[in-house]
């Protein structure tokens, strides 16, 4: 017996909406940033300039990426496509890894050669404009990402941390530049890289799990278990197997039931539990097969249900 429920449509709608906003917002620092960067003629703006176009073309990536994660299950693809979102974010984890080490590329040649900056009063209106929006689409970022747990969106967010840390970098180059401090943003730089790129290999991790049909995680594990140790109809559960793919959920057990119940109490008792784990856990594909076993004779003692295959 199977029963499936998708991603819900206002998650949906969510993720969506996150990838057509980092669209938007990209195109914008690319524009405001290239006239900062010819007004002032800061390196530090041209690199943050840089990192903007390449977000532009990743936040493109991620908008067709999500779309196509969230394309209903066809005949070629029974099970979705899921898989799209991690694969996607596996990828992008290499683009902010590359930004990591071009930033502290970027600030071991500030260390080396000092930029003299022009029109910096300019320069630092222009890139708080950019700071403001990009920390705007950040929030929006993590907002979704607590609703939905897309790891396409999370990535983005933290590719957009990036440009938010890199930008207040930026600006405290061009501020300190006024009282001749022009290393110092090349110093705290680093620290944003480092950060980065440790940030990156943990989303990279999650991603690669995905790939790799990786149970689901542990407090939904315990959910599951708390809600079938509540059902005394069962007298003992095997071949319990999870895996997750984007934001679905899959879910196939073996439950013991009653040899003396009818095919039709045995059928009601496996939709009520498809119905609640469905409810319970988000985007879940439950799948429940019965097994009838002699209750004054079980394959194991009633005791609370475990997380073993």
């Amino acid at each position: 017996m199977n029963r499936q429920t998708g991603t819900s449509e206002h998650n949906k709608t969510l993720m969506r909406r996150a990838t057509y906003a980092s669209v938007a917002i990209a195109s914008v620092l690319i524009v405001i940033k290239l006239v900062g960067w010819v007004m002032t003629g800061s390196l530090s703006i041209l690199a943050s300039l840089i990192d903007s176009a390449l977000d532009a073309i990743v936040s493109v990536i991620n908008l067709l990426a999500v779309r196509y994660s969230l394309t209903p299950p066809d005949p070629e693809h029974r099970f979705g496509h899921g898989k799209a979102e991690p694969l996607v974010g596996l990828l992008q984890v290499g683009f902010i890894c590359a930004s990591a080490i071009f930033l502290v590329v970027h600030a071991l040649e500030r260390l080396r050669f000092t930029v003299e900056v022009t029109h910096a009063d300019i320069g630092i209106a222009i890139m708080l404009v950019a700071t403001v929006l990009t920390a705007v689409l950040v929030l929006y970022q993590r907002h979704v990402v607590r609703v939905t747990q897309s790891t396409v969106i999370a990535t983005d967010s933290l590719h957009y941390l990036t440009d938010l840390l890199t930008n207040l970098s930026v600006l405290a180059a061009l501020a300190l530049s006024f009282y001749g401090w022009s290393n110092v943003d090349a110093i705290v730089a680093m620290f944003i890289a480092a950060f980065i790129f440790f940030s990156a290999i943990a989303i990279g991790v999650k991603s690669f799990q995905q790939l790799m049909d990786h149970e689901i995680p542990a407090d939904e594990k315990a959910k599951l278990l708390a809600l079938l140790n509540t059902k005394p109809e069962i007298l003992g559960i095997h071949d319990l197997r999870t895996r997750e793919s984007g934001q679905n959920r899959f879910i196939q057990m073996h439950l013991d039931l009653d040899e003396n119940l009818s095919l039709l109490e045995a059928h009601q008792i496996v939709d009520m539990i498809e119905e609640e784990v469905s409810q319970l856990i988000r985007g879940a594909d439950v799948i429940v097969h019965p097994d009838p076993v002699d209750p004054k004779n079980p394959r194991t003692p009633r005791q609370p249900i475990e997380f073993n295959r």
